[in-house]
Formats: C-alpha cells, structure tokens, sequence
C-alpha cells in the first residue's frame, strides 16, 4: 500500500485540497441587456432634465400675462364686468375714449371718500369723449371675498352717493387679477390709444387741476 509523502525530517506534508486556479473567479463580460440597461441609466438624467425644461416652459407660457407688468406705457388689457342690467361690459365699449378705470369696493373707506370728486370729474368732462369705469371687487351680497371682507349693494352704494358714470361689478375679481392690483381704490387713466397713461394707487382727488389738466391733453392728443 502507498504511503504518504513524508518530509526529510519524518513530518507528513499536507496534501494541497485546491489548486490555485480553483481560487481565481474570471468575470464574465456583460449580457447584451445588461449593457443596455446601463445605457438607459446613463441617458435617464438627461430625460429628467428635458422634462423639467419642456413643464417650466409649459407653466410661462400659460401664466405669461402676469410677466407683463400693468402700467404706465404698457397696453391696457381687456376685461370684462356686469353692468346693473347684468350685461357684460368691457374695455372695448369704450373704444375711442379717455378712460379712468376705477378699481373699488364698497367695505373700502377711501374708496367711499374719493368717489364725489370723480363724479365731480366725471360731470366736468363727460361731454369730451370721457368715461369713468368704476368696477366694484365686492363678493355677491351675504358672502364674503378670499380676504373675509363681506359683499356689499353695490347699486345702492352708487344710487346713495349719486353716481352717474357707469358702474360695474366683478364678484369674482378677475380685473384685480388682470390689473395686477395690490388693493383697493386703485385706477388707472387710459389713453384713446388704448395706452395706460397713469396708474394711482390709493384714494386720490380727480377734480384737482393736477387730474383734470392731465386728462384734457390726454382728450387733445
């Protein structure tokens, strides 16, 4: 019978159990769809990013009116409100006219104090291609606006101080949101080219000679 191998000094030598070759691991190279995956990774990033681009792009387009400040020099834009018989009034009904757009509501003090100087203005001009358009911003009567300010007789309000010039309502406030206002009163005088001229923010006297004599160049020009 064969014996094991025996060093020189009488030892037994161990028998080796694996060979060296046995202990290496060669890396297969990658499957077609693995290297496809990785490609698809690689290119991920950058389909994010031209889908964030294409939604910025998207959203400034929609709300692209509110980039374009409303104001002295730029375009008046066009709204539209109810008048008393519930029809609907805008801008352009006035075509061909000096306009002093009002922007009021009946809950506002100042509002009710600068009120009989444009009447007051309003009778001085209204036989020179004049017009004042006083949209009312309160909620329907017994509700109450986005701010908790309670909705007023808008009709009642112009009947009591006496008003002429016409009168309308926008419940809904879009004409804050068209006009880029910041609260009320605010007007805004308009050129019969359809130009905003002066933009007032606050209670102001419109039958001082300052108002009056800027709008009779405007009515000359």
């Amino acid at each position: 019978m064969e014996s094991d191998p025996v060093s020189v000094t009488g030892s037994l030598r161990p028998r080796p159990l694996f060979s060296i070759r046995q202990w290496i691991v060669t890396e297969a190279p990658p499957s077609a769809l693995e290297t496809e995956m990785k490609k698809k990774k690689s290119k991920f990033p950058y389909v994010v990013a031209v889908l964030g681009l294409v939604v910025v792009v998207a959203m400034a387009w929609v709300k692209r009116d509110h980039f374009n400040p409303v104001g002295p020099g730029s375009p008046a834009p066009e709204f539209y409100a109810m008048d008393r018989e519930g029809d609907r009034v805008g801008l352009s009904d006035f075509e061909d006219h000096v306009v002093l757009l009002n922007v009021w509501a009946t809950w506002c003090p100042p509002c009710v104090e600068e009120m009989p100087s444009m009447q007051r203005l309003y009778e001085e001009l209204e036989d020179e291609n004049f017009e004042i358009v006083a949209v009312s911003v309160d909620a329907q009567r017994g509700q109450r606006d986005p701010a908790g300010n309670p909705g007023g007789n808008v009709w009642a309000f112009a009947d009591d101080l006496g008003l002429t010039f016409p009168i309308l309502h926008d419940p809904e406030q879009r004409i804050q949101r068209i006009y880029q206002t910041t609260g009320v009163p605010e007007s805004f005088v308009i050129g019969r080219d359809g130009i905003i001229y002066r933009k007032v923010s606050g209670e102001a006297q419109w039958d001082a000679p300052q108002y009056v004599d800027f709008i009779r160049r405007l009515l000359e020009g």
